[in-house]
């Protein structure tokens, strides 16, 4: 199966608004100044390996766990609706550790970055490309993509910091707490009718 520079663009570019990286930035560097650093490599890491992993075994692993994908994503549009609580309200739910190695997977890696919709993402698009007997492998490059994104973006929190000053930090902050609070709610509205019986 040939390489398919359209299809890899518009994956790219699918995953990148699904990720939402940059949306994520005010609560990136919120984090940061809980925890005392994030380190961009581990992050990036971790939140790879996850789309990766979930690109290759995802549905056989949560059917394992006797998990649908509906449920899971119901539970981190939960904890997706938390962050963006804490965001506008200013509010402390995720208990801050010194540096703690557990922030970088939870809530950074999971489900900020390679949250509910960005694996279900990855996993519908799959089925998708297996169906319709395309190169699914296209999606891993998408993926790499992605997550050079991400490095840079992590890595250049202290700058867009400076750049954007406390008073533009607040107000970008409190603006994508609400967005965040709204893609919680649509990923729990979307997945939620379909877990009642």
């Amino acid at each position: 199966m040939a390489f398919n520079l359209k299809e890899f663009l518009t994956l790219s570019f699918t995953l990148f608004a699904v990720i939402d990286i940059l949306g994520t930035i005010p609560l990136l560097i919120s984090i940061k100044k809980k925890i005392g650093d994030i380190h961009p490599f581990r992050v990036t890491l971790i939140s790879g390996g996850l789309m990766v992993l979930f690109f290759f075994v995802g549905k056989p692993f949560l059917n394992m766990l006797g998990v649908d994908i509906r449920s899971f994503a119901v539970a981190g549009s939960i904890v997706i609706f938390i962050l963006g609580l804490e965001m506008i309200l200013g509010i402390e739910f995720f208990k801050s550790e010194q540096n703690g190695p557990t922030t970088t997977v939870v809530p950074i890696a999971f489900p900020l970055i390679a949250g509910s919709g960005t694996l279900t993402t990855i996993m519908s698009l799959k089925a998708t490309f297996e169906r319709n007997d395309k190169n699914e492998y296209t999606i891993l490059l998408a993926i790499l993509v992605n997550l050079i994104v991400i490095y840079i973006v992590i890595r250049s929190l202290n700058i867009i910091e400076r750049l954007l000053g406390k008073a533009g930090l607040m107000a970008v902050r409190k603006f994508f707490g609400v967005i965040l609070l709204a893609i919680a709610v649509k990923i729990f509205a979307t997945n939620a009718a379909g877990l009642i019986r």
